[in-house]
Formats: C-alpha cells, structure tokens, sequence
C-alpha cells in the first residue's frame, strides 16, 4: 500500500517516449566553421515594413491563453506541496504526477519556476519517471514563457532526458513562434532540431514554422560547425520531406547537400548517429536525385540553395586535394576523423558528383526550373499563404485535447481520494485491532 500524502502513484498508463532513444547532438571542441555566403535575405529592422511580417506567423488566437487559462483550478501552496514532496523522496516513496502537475500549474513567478524545474527533474530520476502527464509538459513551456524564463523551457527540452520534456506539436509551435517573433532565430532552429529528433513534423504549421525558422537563420550567415551542419541538414531534409512544393525540394536539396558534406569530411557514421535517419551512403548522391525529381517534374528549385550546392562540391573538391598532399597528423586526429573502405568508396565519387551536378544545373537553367527568389523568400511566402489556414485544425484539435486532458485529470482525482480514504479505513481499523488487542 502507498504513503497516503501526495506520494500515492496512480495507476498511471504505461507511455513510450517518443525519439527518446535519440540522444542530444554532441559538442565539438574544435570543429571546422562553416557559412551560408548565397542564403541571404534582408532581415527585418524596427520601423521597416518588412519588420510588420513577423505578426503573421502564429495569430493572436493561436498564442491566445484564455482558453488554457479558463480551465479548472486546483491552487495549492508550493511551499507545502514542496515539503511534501520532500519528505516523500527522502523516504523513497513515488511521487505522483498529479502532484507535479499541481505544482507547475500553481507556477506564480520567476523563483517558482526554477524549483519547478528541480521537481521535473527529481520526477523524472524516480520509479514513476514514465508517467509525466502531456498536459504537465504544456503547461511547464506556457508557464516558462510566461514569467520570461524561455531559456528554462529549451534548456530542459534540449536535456529531454534528464527531465522527461517531449511536447505535443502544438507546444512545439508556440515555442518556435515565440523565438521567431524576437528574432531568434538560432533559438528557434534549436527547437526545431527537437522537433526533428522527435519525428514530429506532423502539423502543415509545424512544417511551416521550422522552414521559417530554418531559412530565416540561415539567411543570417551564420558560421557552422559540423555538429550544427548535420542538425540542421538533417532538420530540412525531414521537414523538406513533407512539402511537395519548390520549399519542400529546396529544403530536401540543401539538407541532403549538408549531410553529404558531412558524410565526406567524417564518415557516414557522423551522420547518422543519434539520428532519425537513412543509414545508407551517398547524400550528395540523394542531392542530385533531388535536382532530377525537379528536372522531370513541376517545382522549381531556389537559385540560392543550387548556388550552396555547387560552392560545397567545390569546397570539397579542394579540401580533398588538400588531405591527398598531405600524410602528416597525429593518432587522434586520424581517429576522429577515421573513415572506412566504403565511406572511401563513397569519397572517390564527389568528380562524378560534381560532373552530374553541372550537368543538372544546366538542364534546370534550360528548362525554366531554377527560381530567382531566395529560399528564405520562398518560405516567406509559403508561411503568408498556408499558415493561417493550417491553424484552424490545430486550434479545434487543442479544444479537444484540452478537455481530454481535464477528463483526465478529474479521474486522476478522483482516484486519488478513494485511495486516501482507503488508505485512511485500513489506518482506523488497524488502530481498533492494537486497541482490543491490548484490552483482552
């Protein structure tokens, strides 16, 4: 029988925890820089026009709390409910994650949300670390957001492991969005790589806020290291996937370009690993098959990310006859860098790359298939177009899932009154039975 307090586990459902077993992208102490010189677009400025754009991402009715705000109450005193919960972990007892979900919600300032942050983290180092409730992780990103604590919310999800941090798409959206609209936009494509080890570019808004997200850091120049390459080739290319238009085949060419960059300077086990993604060599291979799919078909390919694509063959074309002159390097290098016979193999192909690619690049210019406007221009578009509409779903599937969450929480309630009031029958009756025990 469990403790009584608030350290009474509910029969909580078993969940899977979706792109767990993708662990967070390594730090590299010294990686070679990297930078974007054809991806640019002027960045919105205060008081230009273009800087009135940003209100369009997610509407004032998407990113509206009313709704969140008007659900059922159940305030508490976190100073009690956290002394409780202490007392229950020093006595290795569970913790439910009803009572978590008391203490986010009760959330009231800045101070309260670091410690907010400790109970997750205690929650999730404890027997009931599967059981933290969807709406618990919601209402933690909409309280970080809300008492300006935003770095918390992507501290923790960045660390999805140490604290059980795997929102729903709707969660994800409003994080991004609220990066984008500051102009944040590494930040954004931070939580954006979230979404991608997660395989949750489900939602058209979704899709349409990380290619936004994407192409609006990349059109600041930034300067890349490998590690950052590979994320955000391997966030374009899965979202890319999703949107069969000239964003979606731009997104997949320059995602694929940046995996196959990576893939030739470190081996295809540098791409792939802690990765949702096709284990299989030749991504610049899958670049070119890009620019043929565009060749034969409707859609046309951005000018800037075909530019990108012809100065990385020729940046890989140099540093190979670079590496070729030079035998010199010492044992760590030659490990961190150690490639294979097949990722050899796959080295040797880059002036068949670079010869097909010539080749398709003037097929495109001939037939028509290149697009003058940039890619981030593309997106923008794309967001003007399709993003209102894609919030209608969005906003009806929230309303629902909203009161699936308090139906939820009510039985959890309820549930945990029976089992107090059982808890508090068996105490009775074992208190009667030592007492006419020490009577007879």
């Amino acid at each position: 029988m469990q403790n009584s307090s608030f350290s009474i586990s509910t029969s909580d459902d078993h969940r899977v925890l979706k792109g767990e077993t993708a662990n967070s992208l390594r730090k590299f102490s010294h990686p070679p820089l990297l930078s974007f010189p054809h991806l640019h677009v002027s960045i919105p400025t205060a008081g230009s026009e273009a800087n009135h754009t940003r209100r369009w991402l997610l509407s004032a009715a998407y990113t509206d709390t009313k709704l969140w705000e008007a659900r059922e109450k159940d305030p508490q005193n976190l100073a009690v409910l956290a002394n409780t919960m202490d007392k229950v972990y020093d006595r290795n007892l569970p913790v439910s994650s009803l009572t978590v979900s008391r203490f986010v919600d009760n959330i009231s300032s800045r101070e309260e949300v670091s410690q907010a942050e400790y109970y997750l983290y205690k929650f999730r180092h404890s027997p009931n670390c599967w059981y933290l409730r969807d709406w618990t992780i919601h209402s933690w990103i909409r309280q970080c957001l809300k008492y300006g604590t935003r770095e918390k919310a992507l501290y923790t999800l960045k660390n999805k492991v140490q604290y059980g941090i795997f929102p729903n798409d709707f969660t994800f959206n409003l994080l991004i969005d609220s990066y984008i609209k500051d102009g944040d936009f590494k930040s954004s494509c931070s939580v954006v790589e979230e979404v991608m080890l997660q395989e949750a570019f489900d939602l058209p808004s979704t899709q349409i806020l990380s290619l936004y997200a994407l192409g609006s850091y990349l059109a600041t120049r930034p300067q890349l290291a490998v590690a950052e390459e590979r994320a955000l080739g391997a966030s374009l290319l899965m979202c890319g996937l999703k949107q069969d238009n000239a964003v979606g085949l731009s997104a997949q060419l320059l995602g694929n370009a940046l995996l196959g960059k990576v893939e030739m300077l470190k081996g295809i086990h540098a791409v792939f690993k802690g990765m949702p993604l096709f284990w299989g060599r030749g991504y610049l291979g899958r670049a070119l098959a890009v620019m043929e799919k565009a060749a034969s078909g409707d859609v046309k390919l951005s000018k800037d990310t075909l530019d990108y694509m012809n100065d990385l063959l020729q940046e890989l074309s140099s540093t190979s006859d670079s590496d070729s002159g030079e035998e010199s390097g010492g044992e760590e290098d030659k490990k961190e860098n150690a490639v294979d016979e097949d990722d050899q193999a796959e080295q040797a192909k880059l002036p068949q790359y670079a010869s097909r690619f010539k080749e398709l690049s003037s097929q495109l210019e001939s037939q028509g298939k290149v697009d003058s406007a940039s890619f981030q221009a593309l997106v923008t578009l794309l967001a003007q177009q399709n993003l209102a509409a894609a919030e209608k779903p969005d906003l009806e599937q929230y309303e629902s899932q909203m009161q699936a969450w308090e139906a939820e929480k009510r039985q959890l309630i309820r549930r945990e009154k029976e089992m107090r009031e059982k808890a508090e029958q068996d105490k009775q009756e074992r208190l009667a039975a030592k007492a006419a025990a020490q009577q007879a």
